[in-house]
């Protein structure tokens, strides 16, 4: 069985998509089998790889609304060990469609049953909102990412997404869990950031992890040129956390079940290739 992570915030702009894209990444560089799913209408993670949303012929709409197999909507990345669930604006209209759907907060979850053992980690890129696709996406995950914009307004609303993922651990998901927060776009330049961590350490007693994704303009790029950070500048200090992140999220250092697996994620050898790839998609 895969492990299910949703990365979850109803505050935009907090780092989701990225921390989803390159997460996935990164376990797919250590081997894992990794499935992406991008269930925000928005399409970032989907463009975010560079892939034109606009050649989608099926996407999680067609999986979650019309039953589609996700083996059919399910793409390469181009990068080995990757694949996408990709998205389109289609999917603006699914939690519409869906309402009057008998056990439609199950969906996501009924529909990767068929695919669970072709994967080590599915990762969830949710939308901003506390709607019926985050909440799809809550019921199929084991656990919750929560990433966290180190800013003034970085707290507010996180007592509600934590009253959520209570409710939905109460009556759908039992087994749900927070993984861990990830505090990003760090500016230690300012005292407000040190304020901000001390303030998520302090709220989340324990879960908030070590890694610190800092403020990086390669990260921001990044998505433009329809690249994970990794192959988009890998010596960036973007690449260089986020693959400390994924090694903490791991515990890769720790990890003697896995005698094969380096200390540190490496950037594959081949990068100039996949990068000419992550091209081609692009231009497509």
């Amino acid at each position: 069985m895969p492990k299910t992570i949703a990365i979850c915030n109803q505050k935009g702009g907090v780092g989701k998509t990225t921390t989803a894209i390159n997460l996935a990444t990164f376990l797919a560089f250590l081997q894992k089998r990794t499935l992406l799913i991008d269930i925000d209408p928005q399409g970032n993670a989907t463009s975010g790889i560079g892939i034109n949303k606009h050649n989608i012929k099926e996407s999680v709409y067609e999986m979650l609304v019309e039953d589609a197999d996700p083996r059919s909507i399910i793409i390469s990345s181009g990068i080995d060990h990757f694949s996408l669930a990709p998205s389109t604006l289609s999917l603006t209209g699914a939690e519409v469609e869906l309402v009057a759907v008998m056990g439609r907060e199950y969906k996501l979850k009924k529909a990767l049953i068929s695919i669970s053992s072709e994967y080590d980690y599915i990762i969830i890129d949710c939308p901003p909102s506390l709607g019926l696709l985050t909440i799809n996406a809550l019921a199929a995950a084991d656990s919750v990412l929560i990433p966290v914009q180190c800013e003034y307004y970085a707290l507010e609303g996180l007592s509600q997404l934590v009253n959520t993922i209570n409710l939905v651990r109460e009556n759908i998901n039992s087994a749900l869990t927070i993984e861990g927060v990830l505090l990003t776009m760090a500016d230690f330049r300012t005292k407000l950031t040190t304020e901000v961590i001390n303030e998520a350490r302090n709220f989340f007693k324990g879960r908030v992890y070590n890694t610190v994704i800092p403020r990086n303009i390669r990260l921001t790029e990044a998505p433009g040129f329809g690249k994970p950070i990794a192959l988009y500048d890998k010596h960036s200090i973007g690449a260089q956390k986020y693959r400390e992140f994924t090694e903490e999220l791991l515990d890769v250092k720790k990890d003697i079940n896995q005698p094969n697996i380096a200390h540190s994620v490496d950037i594959p050898s081949n990068v100039n290739e996949l990068q000419k790839i992550g091209d081609i998609e692009k231009s497509q």
